[in-house]
């Protein structure tokens, strides 16, 4: 008899192998306007960077399941078990919050340009003459910790990116250290001030790549590395059509 309800259910389309299956992961997310990079929208995670998850976990039949916290409590819920996976994450990111623990870490995903921008102005400015540096609350600008650390330089944070940008346009301070993507995406679309701002390449900055993070899960993260060497053109397609490296290849 169960056999029987069972074929009648898998005919009628109620029950699919796949489907029952399917595995469900939480993935903390910055809760953060870092479009076209990721942002939430409406209470939805959207941008290149879901995209991408997006396609693997279609491909390989997960659930994502996408949870936006502050920066600082990510590194918690990480540690604590309370999400299975972070993104974006670094190896030099949270030294602190991760010490003693065994983190594992996708291949790069996405490619990125922290640096500064300044108003066109100031581009000949050397780093010597600059006094004050904007960045997004809870950001760490790494290529100018020691001038912070020193008192060189005062750290200024914002908790959004246009009321920073829109604060280095009026010069409350000289520069905004941020994602040279996302600034430009802010300046360009959202301030609608083209040439407003420019990256200074010749500041301080860090160049580096966006990675998926875990503690528990290693077998995804090896997984979705090589969904990522198989898929290579459409990863690059989905990263193209947002702009997420603008400026930073």
């Amino acid at each position: 008899m169960k056999r029987l309800l069972l074929a009648l259910a898998m005919t009628a389309g109620l029950f699919c192998p796949a489907q029952a299956a399917q595995r469900e992961l939480v993935v903390g997310v910055e809760d953060l306007e870092y479009y076209p990079l990721y942002a939430i929208r409406d209470g939805e995670y959207v941008g290149a960077v879901r995209e991408i998850l997006d396609a693997f976990a279609r491909a390989k039949g997960y659930k994502m399941t996408y949870r936006p916290l502050p920066i600082k409590r990510l590194y918690a819920e990480l540690t604590g078990g309370g999400i299975d996976m972070k993104m974006p994450d670094n190896p030099n990111w949270g030294a602190e919050a991760k010490a003693g623990l065994k983190v594992i870490y996708s291949k790069p995903v996405v490619s990125y340009i922290d640096g500064v921008l300044v108003r066109p102005g100031s581009v000949a400015k050397p780093v010597e003459q600059f006094a004050t540096l904007g960045t997004v609350s809870g950001f760490t600008p790494y290529a100018w910790l020691d001038r912070v650390k020193s008192g060189k330089v005062a750290l200024k944070e914002n908790p959004r990116m246009e009321l920073l940008l829109r604060q280095t346009v009026v010069g409350h301070v000289e520069g905004a250290y941020v994602n040279v993507a996302v600034a430009h995406h802010v300046v360009n679309s959202i301030l609608n001030m083209p040439g407003a701002l420019v990256f200074n390449p010749m500041l301080p900055h860090s160049r580096d790549h966006y990675h998926l993070s875990t503690i528990a899960h290693g077998d995804i993260v090896a997984e979705f590395d090589d969904w990522m060497k198989d898929n290579a053109q459409l990863v690059k397609d989905i990263k193209d059509r947002f702009g997420a490296e603008k400026g930073a290849n």
